[in-house]
């Protein structure tokens, strides 16, 4: 038995690898172009959608524009370049509120080029299950909040005490075993980042 147990374990030390360095915090942006342009590629690839709204003023016409905002009877903003809201966040005290939410337009704090990821703060949020609960997902973020890579991104972040933030990169995905993906099963469908300033 003893014989066995160290003729396996020999046989994993033999077959383990290194991992793979982690790139270095030297700030650099690893992809092609810049930082605006290699975000709208990851969030496209992680399944959202980057609009490049030129102008702060230009944000709230830019949502208007968008089918999920035209279509929805339900909207809530925590963004205050948005007047569209259906309900006051002060409405929000428990989440059976957001029940049949189709719109939730949020700002973001900081955004990651190599993933398309957005950290969003829930924790100043006054109902932070409003990410889990829209229909449709919309994170405003000004592009000079982008960051290269992970690295730069935790670099940044600051906890004073207790909160809660997510890093969010497109609409919600679930895989099973065989291999079929499902959007949106377990939050937004959709995923759109408005880059602002871009």
């Amino acid at each position: 038995m003893d014989a066995s147990r160290a003729a396996i374990l020999a046989a994993v030390r033999r077959a383990r690898t290194e991992p793979a360095p982690l790139p270095p915090d030297d700030g650099a942006w690893p992809g092609a172009g810049d930082l605006a342009e290699g975000f709208a590629r990851a969030c496209a690839a992680a399944g959202g959608r980057c609009v490049r709204v030129p102008e702060a003023a230009g944000l709230e016409a830019a949502l208007r524009a968008l089918p999920e905002a035209a279509r929805a009877a339900r909207i809530y903003s925590a963004h205050p370049g948005f007047a569209g809201a259906h309900f006051a966040p002060d409405e929000l005290a428990e989440p059976r509120r957001l029940a049949g939410l189709e719109l939730a337009v949020l700002p973001g704090v900081l955004g990651v080029a190599e993933s398309g990821a957005v950290w969003v703060d829930a924790g100043a949020l006054p109902q932070r299950a409003v990410l889990w609960l829209a229909e449709h997902l919309v994170l405003a973020l000004p592009a000079a909040d982008l960051v290269p890579q992970l690295h730069a991104a935790y670099a940044r972040l600051r906890f004073e005490g207790p909160g809660f933030g997510v890093f969010v990169a497109g609409p919600s995905k679930t895989a099973d075993i065989e291999q079929s993906l499902v959007v949106g099963a377990q939050g937004p469908r959709s995923t759109t980042v408005m880059l602002v300033g871009a």
